[in-house]
């Protein structure tokens, strides 16, 4: 029986070549049983801890996951999926994004606390005829500072 949080037959059958198979140490717990762990957790966001009894220990679950992570196993995997649709023409690679949709956070604005402007302004450094005039930056005289420090 299916669960909701759960690969189908079809989907199984995609992924199962791309899952590493161990050919040495102690029989482990099935694949798919521990695939569907994997899914059943991020799709739910339950902590590792509390999955359910029926994808097998948490430990097994989560140490498969993090070594398919690090191994790049999920990346493969999903690189060999994409090509096998595209190549069947069951993907449409055309996205639009409207801005409607993909909003800016409210730390990305040029702001400051309380939504006044900041004092900082983007300055441009042009050269003039005064040498001492290009080291001003923000009201400070930089040459002054300098000829201390070499003192």
């Amino acid at each position: 029986m299916i669960r909701r949080h759960e690969l189908t037959d079809l989907e199984w059958e995609l992924l199962a070549p791309l899952i590493p198979r161990a050919t040495t140490g102690r029989p482990r717990v099935e694949d798919r049983q521990v695939v569907n762990g994997m899914v059943y957790k991020i799709r739910t966001g339950v902590s590792w801890r509390d999955l359910p009894e029926r994808y097998g220990p948490w430990k097994t679950v989560y140490t498969r996951f993090r070594r398919y992570a690090l191994d790049g196993v999920f990346t493969r995997a999903l690189q060999q999926v994409q090509a096998r649709a595209d190549a069947a023409g069951d993907i449409d690679w055309l996205v639009q994004i409207d801005s409607t949709i993909v909003r800016a956070h409210q730390h990305a604005a040029a702001t400051g606390r309380k939504g006044g402007s900041t004092s900082r302004t983007n300055r441009t450094i042009t050269p003039s005829a005064d040498p001492e005039a290009d080291c001003r930056v923000a009201g400070r005289n930089l040459t002054s500072r300098l000829s201390q420090n070499r003192a």
